[in-house]
């Protein structure tokens, strides 16, 4: 039997970091990443965000890994964004009312029917706009990434009639998100809005706790709020998306060229994810008609006047100020 010497088993030991490193045997990634949302892997923007992370793996010739945790496994929204903002995770895709709890201006997208379309969405999202809201954010040290993610139009949908002017919501009890902003307009549409956690909706509404609730389309035939409901009104009187933000300190970590390619493929996969949306919600509405759903499209014009003789309007204006304000205007014409 040979007998290795303690210069052999030495010499062996030195050389081992170069094998690790030999062509075509995996090395470890120089960072590793947590990436968390609150969607099921099955929607579209966990399938974009996989082809993102897996773009990403493969440009960086595998020295950025990031792993998805969806369906809030890390927790809710709000867990979520204190963990973004700690360090604990990464990444993280808040809706921007949630991020408006942290950075109060985020949540101007949401201000009631304010986009006409989508054409003004991405006009203001993509533009001036949105370029305050990241650098907002980026005072709280957080980076948000140049293209936004869709969450869609907001609908309403009744058990008692038609939402066809802004009349028709006079007195109607509307189950809304626990949202500032919310609760705000529909009480300018003279409104009762009741605040309820999503998972009490189908109840509250099977109950007659409240009459109608507002979402965008594939949460209602999701959450199969056709059952409950006989009308779907295209009120579209919210716009709401996702925000692709990153810890502070671990977007400045990461080297330039590295930078360059997590921003690519994230952007890249965000404008994927605003198409799968569009073509989602023709289907959605087609399915939601033929499960028994009436709908009917509303003009924005009796709800954006009552909204504004009611100083809901000059009201949010003054508080996300003039200069948030006047660049939501540029896109969508004068409100206030």
């Amino acid at each position: 039997m040979a007998v290795l010497s303690r210069r052999t088993v030495l010499q062996s030991l030195a050389a081992a970091p170069f094998a690790l490193a030999a062509p075509g045997v995996a090395r470890a990634a120089e960072f590793t990443l947590k990436y968390g949302n609150n969607l099921p892997l099955t929607h579209p923007l966990n399938i974009r965000a996989q082809e993102a992370v897996d773009r990403i793996k493969a440009e960086s010739k595998g020295r950025v890994e990031i792993t998805i945790f969806p369906d809030n496994q890390l927790g809710g929204d709000t867990d979520m964004l204190a963990q973004v903002r700690s360090g604990g995770i990464d990444f993280f895709t808040p809706s921007a009312l949630v991020v408006a709890t942290l950075v109060p201006v985020a949540a101007i997208n949401a201000v009631g029917f304010a986009f006409a379309d989508y054409d003004q969405v991405w006009a203001a999202m993509d533009g001036k706009l949105g370029a305050h809201v990241r650098d907002a954010m980026a005072k709280m040290h957080l980076h948000a990434f140049e293209r936004m993610w869709d969450n869609g139009f907001r609908q309403t949908t009744s058990s008692k009639q038609p939402i066809e002017t802004a009349h028709d919501m006079n007195g109607l009890k509307i189950r809304v998100p626990v949202s500032p902003l919310s609760i705000a307009m529909f009480k300018a549409l003279s409104a009762s809005p009741v605040s309820l956690q999503f998972s009490e909706v189908y109840t509250s509404l099977q109950t007659k706790i409240v009459d109608a609730q507002e979402n965008p389309l594939p949460i209602i035939q999701v959450a199969k709020l056709n059952e409950v409901q006989k009308y779907c009104s295209l009120t579209n009187h919210i716009w709401d998306g996702f925000w692709f933000i990153a810890n502070g300190r671990t977007w400045e970590r990461l080297p330039d060229d590295l930078k360059t390619i997590v921003a690519g493929a994230i952007n890249d996969a965000g404008l994927k994810q605003r198409d799968d949306i569009r073509k989602l919600n023709e289907t959605v509405q087609a399915d939601l008609q033929a499960k028994g759903l009436a709908f009917n499209k509303p003009a924005a014009d009796s709800f954006r006047a009552a909204l504004r003789d009611s100083g809901f309007y000059a009201d949010w204006k003054g508080r996300f100020g003039d200069e948030a304000w006047g660049l939501l205007e540029q896109s969508v014409g004068k409100l206030a």
